[in-house]
């Protein structure tokens, strides 16, 4: 049963949560990228560029972003020993809970 639980949390996490990040991540570089270029184009025509400096501000916030969500979880993982990378699922056989709970 715990190997079946791990396997299930490893897939999770490595199919999952992973693309997501990764997904997240990229799509703030390319907001950064797509402002970049819309400032540098509006440049050389001398128009407004308020437009390609919020979307390179976005883009740099939502990958900060991306890099704390790794950094925290990092941080949770080795401060209170999770192993968030190997989870060990047999724990949760071992909770034992008062004798007068379900009474």
């Amino acid at each position: 049963m715990t190997n079946a639980a791990t396997n299930i949390m490893d897939r999770f996490v490595t199919y999952i949560i992973n693309p997501v990040i990764l997904v997240v991540f990229a799509a703030g570089f390319f907001l950064f990228v797509y402002g970049l270029v819309e400032f540098l184009w509006n440049l050389n025509e001398g128009g407004e560029n308020e437009e390609g400096k919020q979307h390179m501000l976005w883009g740099i916030i939502g990958m900060l972003i991306m890099v704390s969500v790794y950094g925290i979880l990092d941080l949770l993982d080795n401060t209170f020993g999770l192993d968030f990378r190997n989870p060990d699922v047999s724990r949760a056989n071992n909770i034992m809970l008062p004798g007068s709970f379900f009474q």
